[in-house]
């Protein structure tokens, strides 16, 4: 059997704020609900042909900023399918031997709440003793080290600063501010700290950019982690951070794939940030760092999501269920199928193929 990882491909080429608040978003909020509701469509059909496809594909995990309001719909040819895990919710699907046109549709309605931290009302526990399930967001993986290079950046970045919320907004504010955004790089990038670091290069895409962060914040005692995702709506902020309407009336994001992060507050919990966010509009409206509009944007982005986006699942380096022939897999933002062993280029919807669509309502 060939194997095609396109997690491998293209690979790594190429001061603190004012304490954040809600404000940025208050003065905004006439102009998008806090709380908003989402139909969503995701078509599938496997062009490449043989005799045996499997199909996986992320679902919407359940939090308490976004909930689905309605059952999945799921219409397909698939001989067998079924939701394969629940921690990172899955859909499989097996296509039998001799199955003509693969294809698999999958609708849904999702409700999402913006997310807020109001800092100032946050009640601080440094000696809250974390659950395993939190320290688990403090190990290293295979792309994001917790020693060595990252270590030492890390160290420098926070110097001699106590307190975590204090060493996460320095880490933040360096990513954001020093990393820059790479459109060439496939999908969302591999998100491999040491070698983004290692390169000298710090460029990327969001899953490289809050990969960084992650890595910086695991590296000082900080738990924190990427929740893989998709833009589903329009943004009041940004174009560069939503996805609008077409003419047809819905948005067309079968390339809006996203990744975010969080880091853990010891006596408060995950507190949201998107530092990749920040780089995208700089490049995008072509801004600089020192422009009114993307600090307030930064500033936004260290507490606060707009929530014109959903989350599928928190993995990296994991194995799909049932067991896929690339594993483990860096991260599930995407579809996955096989044909007779063969990984379908998932960065590619016109090839894989997929068309996804969503509609506010």
């Amino acid at each position: 059997m060939q194997r095609r990882d396109f997690f491998k491909i293209g690979g790594v080429l190429g001061a603190a704020s004012v304490l954040p608040s809600v404000a940025f978003a208050a003065a905004n909020e006439s102009k998008s609900s806090a709380v908003r509701t989402f139909d969503v469509r995701l078509s599938h059909l496997l062009k490449e042909k043989g005799k045996n496809a499997r199909f996986w594909l992320p679902l919407v995990t359940s939090t308490d900023f976004q909930q689905l309001v309605s059952d999945y719909k799921i219409t397909t040819n698939a001989k067998e399918y079924y939701i394969s895990d629940i921690a990172i919710p899955t859909l499989f699907a097996d296509f039998k031997e001799g199955q003509v046109d693969p294809a698999i549709d999958v609708e849904f309605k999702v409700r999402t709440t913006e997310r807020n931290t109001d800092f100032s009302k946050v009640n601080f526990n440094e000696n809250e003793k974390l659950s395993k399930e939190i320290e688990f967001y403090l190990k290293a993986t295979a792309q994001i080290p917790t020693t060595g290079i990252v270590k030492e950046f890390a160290d420098k970045i926070i110097g001699k600063t106590k307190g975590d919320l204090e060493k996460a907004r320095l880490i933040y504010n360096w990513v954001a501010n020093t990393m820059e955004r790479d459109n060439s790089v496939p999908g969302c990038g591999r998100g491999d700290v040491k070698a983004i670091l290692e390169s000298g290069k710090l460029v990327g895409k969001c899953t490289d950019i809050n990969s960084v962060f992650v890595g910086l914040c695991r590296a000082v005692g900080i738990p924190a982690r990427e929740l893989f995702g998709i833009r589903v709506g329009a943004s009041r902020f940004s174009g560069q951070m939503g996805a609008a309407p077409k003419e047809d009336g819905l948005s067309h994001i079968s390339g809006g794939q996203h990744c975010r992060a969080e880091f853990y507050l010891k006596g408060y919990g995950w507190v949201p940030v998107d530092p990749a966010d920040v780089t995208k509009v700089r490049l995008g409206e072509k801004l600089s760092n020192s422009d009114t509009k993307l600090a307030q944007i930064r500033d936004y982005l260290f507490g606060n999501w707009e929530m014109c986006w959903i989350g599928f699942n928190y993995g990296r380096d994991f194995d799909l269920k049932p067991l896929a022939e690339q594993r483990p897999i860096n991260n599930f933002g995407y579809p996955y199928a096989e044909v007779d062993g063969n990984t379908l280029d998932y960065y590619n919807p016109k090839e894989f193929s997929y068309d996804y669509v969503s509609k506010e309502i």
